[in-house]
């Protein structure tokens, strides 16, 4: 996104580590200011994860234990995100793995049944004949719908990540990292995460009691399934903390080596991507949204089914699916974003100044969608964001997204407070969360949580300053640096793509596709050139030959072409400065 002012950056400042020499000053720098100082945090192999050490573990590894004993119905319910697609999805191999005959998933499709564990999905399962119901990436919130479950004999294990409210559901037993005292020091794991947890104790228990032995199965390894862990926690933008980046970089080495389940290989050639070089960032950019595409505007049952697939053409036909539903979603998008942008302008010519929070609505936008635009609203304005669609009757869906400092769910858990029975469900995370209110409710709720941002947030957090990694110099900037940042993380969500910045003269600018600026820059008076491009430019000023000198917020990248590779800058911001 360009600008027509000086960027508002701040550099991070330079932090004391013990980090081995060996090490490139660059990246000894990097890891510490994003909290690695000692050697041992560098470690990403496999033993570096924590043991599961749950509550609540051991109850589910007992009624999982009795299910495989007594062959019983299990059926798996996830969300329709990518993360509940590849908890459902590992949830199902993992069983049938070790010895689950009778293993099924239900995914609540989105339109008729909404978010999580209803008593309207408690129906379909009693259809199914479930005996075991396992929640993965939901079911904390869930009481009238666990209730619902025991009511009708079915034993309940709930697994999810998200915050518990006051009241927990009444399950059989649930593990959740972010549940009151739970020891698991990780409360960052994504619902793939504990997923995967579950079924690491699970192998553990059975192969103490003999079980692979006495049905003679393979006991599976649990590195397999890793691929599914990687992309759900990083579609999911959950922290990659120590113990999710140990899962992730576990999952890309395995993918890259081309050891992995084929829906996923189906989604890298859809997207793409060059499975032997992919990083975290091509599962949160290209892979993650596919899956998510099928869950806001279809059924994510097909997403669930691609993960599953054991062949490759028919998985590469379902990832061609998805991937016309990510078109469309994109096409959706981009109408509704714009509408958004014209209603915010009007407001700000209007009344002068943008809400600390703001609330949007519109009558035909669709609830699938409303996330994403809430997302791309926060990015413009650097506030906290909730859009509403309809959900049919009488009601409205919500989807928020905050920015550091603001804590969602706490917030609209503040609202529900001061104003009871205003918001008729909620839930979520610190960064993104969802809800549900009246029609009539609309207006009193955006006036509540209007005033209780403007409560919560001092103006200096509103600014949406830049966090620089600080300068390159000429001579740093190189195809190997480039390289080496790209295999150096994973980099993601509270452990943030190194971003630097600086001022180029420009040697030539054109734009290439719509609204693409195609770059060559000096920083150094042409003894030094380098290719850019700033994707998505503000096309009133760009291109301009008058402008000869920029500033920059940009990413090394490598531009790879025809199997040539060369150094490119991403261009995140850009301001003329003459």
């Amino acid at each position: 996104m360009s600008s027509s002012s000086p960027l508002p950056i701040r550099r991070r400042e330079p932090v004391a580590h013990q980090l081995p020499a060996e090490l490139s000053p660059i990246l000894q720098r990097l890891y510490a200011s994003r909290g690695l100082t000692c050697a041992e945090q560098l470690n990403l192999q496999a033993g570096a994860l924590h043991k599961p050490v749950f509550k609540g573990m051991n109850e589910a590894v007992l009624l999982l234990v009795q299910a495989l004993d007594e062959q019983q119905r299990i059926l798996i319910v996830g969300d329709f995100d990518c993360d509940g697609a590849t908890s459902s999805a590992l949830m199902v191999h993992g069983l049938r793995a070790m010895g689950a005959q009778q293993v099924d998933y239900l995914v609540p499709n989105r339109f008729d049944y909404g978010y999580g564990l209803s008593p309207q999905v408690v129906e379909e399962a009693v259809k199914l004949g479930a005996e075991l119901l396992i929640t993965v990436d939901n079911g904390i919130s869930s009481i009238s719908g666990v209730a619902a479950a025991r009511a009708a004999g079915m034993k309940v294990i709930v697994t999810d990540h998200h915050l518990p409210g006051d009241e927990l559901p009444e399950a059989d037993a649930i593990v959740n990292p972010n549940q009151h005292h739970c020891e698991f020091p990780s409360k960052n794991l994504a619902g793939v995460g504990v997923a995967f947890y579950l079924l690491l104790a699970l192998r553990s228990s059975l192969s103490e009691r003999g079980w692979f032995e006495q049905h003679h199965i393979r006991p599976p390894n649990m590195a397999d399934y890793l691929d599914l862990v990687a992309l759900g926690t990083v579609a999911d933008v959950v922290a990659l903390d120590g113990n999710n980046r140990v899962l992730v970089h576990q999952g890309l080495q395995r993918m890259r080596a081309g050891r992995l389940r084929p829906g996923i290989q189906a989604l890298i050639d859809i997207s793409g991507r060059n499975q032997t070089r992919l990083v975290a960032s091509d599962l949160g950019f290209a892979l993650g949204p596919r899956l998510n595409a099928v869950g806001r505007l279809d059924d994510m049952s097909m997403g669930v089914a691609c993960l599953l697939c054991e062949d490759i053409n028919e998985a590469r036909r379902l990832a061609a699916q998805m991937d016309e539903l990510n078109r469309e979603r994109k096409a959706i998008e981009s109408s509704m974003q714009q509408e958004a942008l014209a209603t915010l302008a009007k407001v700000r010519i209007s009344d002068g100044e943008l809400p600390s929070g703001l609330v949007l609505h519109q009558d035909d936008w669709h609830q699938g969608v409303v996330g994403l635009v809430a997302s791309r609203i926060k990015e413009q304005y650097y506030r906290p964001v909730i859009a509403f669609a309809e959900a049919g009757e009488d009601e409205l869906k919500g989807s928020g997204r905050s920015i550091p400092g603001v804590h969602l769910r706490d917030l609209l858990d503040a609202i529900n407070t001061r104003h009871p029975n205003l918001i008729a469900k909620f839930g979520g995370h610190a960064m993104a969360a969802g809800l549900s209110l009246s029609k009539d409710a609309l207006i009193p709720f955006k006036q509540a949580f209007e005033q209780m941002v403007h409560e919560w947030v001092s103006p200096e957090l509103l600014t949406g300053e830049i966090l620089s990694d600080g300068e390159l110099m000429p001579a740093e900037l190189t195809l190997e640096l480039a390289e080496q940042l790209r295999f150096a993380g994973p980099w993601g969500q509270a452990f943030p793509e190194p971003l630097f910045d600086g001022e180029f003269r420009i040697i030539q600018q054109r734009l290439v596709g719509d609204k693409h600026l195609k770059l060559v820059l000096s920083p150094d008076e042409g003894r030094t050139v380098i290719d850019a491009i700033a994707f998505n430019v503000d096309l009133a000023i760009w291109p301009n030959a008058a402008i000869q000198k920029v500033q920059l917020v940009y990413k090394p990248d490598v531009n790879e072409w025809k199997g040539r590779c060369q150094l490119q800058l991403l261009v995140e911001r850009l301001a003329p400065l003459s």
